[in-house]
């Protein structure tokens, strides 16, 4: 284990440990990844700007719109171009997927921010 490591930035233990490119925390389990610099900082869902696919910022709270047709995975749904999304959060999901919603007859789930503009 390395003095160089960064306490965990949920909850402050000294005891993070590097799996891969992520560091550890095994008291909370939290997961984070440092900077390529050597500086490390954790990235928290509104630290970091989101960009929407023309490029616009995106926030907390505002209503985004689908400009492709997503197909819902293990699913026959699919969410179609032009559906209007409101009151989005922005989170670190699996993957890219940075957006966390509820759309109107699909449920609870997450998009990426690739796929929609901003509203």
């Amino acid at each position: 284990m390395s003095d160089s490591l960064p306490p965990c930035p949920e909850c402050g233990s000294e005891y993070t440990y590097e799996t891969g490119a992520l560091l550890v925390c095994p008291i909370c389990a939290h997961e984070w990844e440092p900077l390529a610099d050597g500086v490390e900082e954790y990235v928290a869902g509104g630290s970091h700007e989101v960009k929407d696919a023309v490029g616009n910022v995106l926030n907390d709270g505002d209503t985004v719109t689908v400009i492709k047709n997503l197909k819902v995975k293990g699913n026959s749904l699919v969410i179609k171009a032009g559906t209007k999304v409101r009151n989005i959060r922005l989170v670190d999901g699996v993957g890219d997927h940075d957006i966390d919603c509820r759309i109107d007859g699909v449920g609870a789930m997450q998009l990426k921010s690739s796929v929609v503009k901003k509203a």
